[in-house]
């Protein structure tokens, strides 16, 4: 289940640790411990993990409100319940890694880890190296400054006025 649905699961007092109740959030265990929820005991789960390449016209999410297809739709034969380590937009394609793996998503999408994410995109018009030089330095976003990112300018077209970019950036704004 998520987090959500555990605290309340635990506050509700539906949880058990070797037999006792617990009710209070943030109990430590160490995993030689019997658990149980609502009377059935819960069993470690085997870490999976899947390099998915994400299509356009799917959403980066494990549900969808709007009923566009997710990228959680394509592993409905998986038993595990799967989710993508960060996320591409409703129109862009790429490589997702999905899993079962909270430590381990973790560890790749919190900022303080600055994991490099690397994207390319075809953009139009051709961006001046002055351009190029404020996204390297960093751009302010809602007041934020970025990270600087490295840009690497891949080809470009003239007559369609046209540009494919290679950019590596280490956090994640919408």
């Amino acid at each position: 289940t998520s987090r959500r649905k555990a605290e309340k699961l635990i506050q509700e007092g539906k949880v058990t640790v070797n037999g006792k109740v617990v009710k209070e959030l943030g109990v430590k265990v160490s995993g030689t411990e019997r658990i149980e929820v609502e009377g059935i005991q819960l069993t470690k789960e085997e870490h999976r993990y899947f390099l998915f390449y994400k299509p356009r016209g799917t959403v980066s999410a494990v549900t969808d409100d709007k009923g566009r297809t997710t990228v959680a739709d394509y592993f409905a034969d998986i038993p595990e319940r799967l989710y993508p380590v960060g996320r591409l937009d409703y129109d862009t394609s790429g490589l997702l890694l999905m899993t079962n793996d909270g430590d381990f998503a973790n560890l790749l999408m919190h900022p303080k880890n600055e994991v490099s994410k690397t994207y390319i995109a075809r953009i139009k018009g051709i961006p001046e190296r002055e351009v190029i030089r404020q996204l390297e330095r960093g751009v302010v976003i809602d007041g934020r400054k970025t990270a600087p990112a490295k840009v690497k300018m891949r080809s470009s077209d003239k007559t369609k006025d046209k540009a494919i970019v290679e950019i590596t950036i280490h956090e994640g704004r919408n």
